[in-house]
């Protein structure tokens, strides 16, 4: 399967979209938003993946919480997740090192990218 390229600008990756994939790292560009009801990957919003927790946004807990949330969905290691940046801010570039598994809309949208 063909991946997507993307470019690294020092700052993270610049995606031509919001995932693509450097090596066997994909690349996630990531809308958060803290003090929802529930923890649940939802839909494309233009280069971002909106990504809601439950955890409020106070001193980077809602970011940690993301992060061990997403851990469970792409079968990694809490520490195979790198917060690029956007610790403490609702946009953040997250790193998952070999994923074992891709939750559907990424999956989706890999494979469409890929056939085009």
């Amino acid at each position: 399967m063909k991946k997507p390229k993307s470019q690294n600008n020092g700052k993270g990756m610049v995606l031509n979209d919001f995932c693509g994939w450097d090596g066997d790292t994909l690349v996630l560009n990531v809308l958060g938003t803290p003090s929802a009801k529930q923890d649940a990957i939802g839909k494309v919003k233009g280069h971002q993946l909106k990504i809601s927790v439950t955890a409020a946004p106070v001193a980077g807990k809602a970011t940690d919480h993301m992060v061990r949330f997403l851990a469970k969905e792409f079968g990694v290691a809490v520490n195979d997740i790198e917060v690029v940046f956007g610790r403490f801010n609702i946009n953040k570039q997250l790193r998952i090192k070999a994923p074992s598994q891709l939750p559907p809309v990424i999956s989706k949208h890999l494979v469409q990218t890929t056939a085009e």
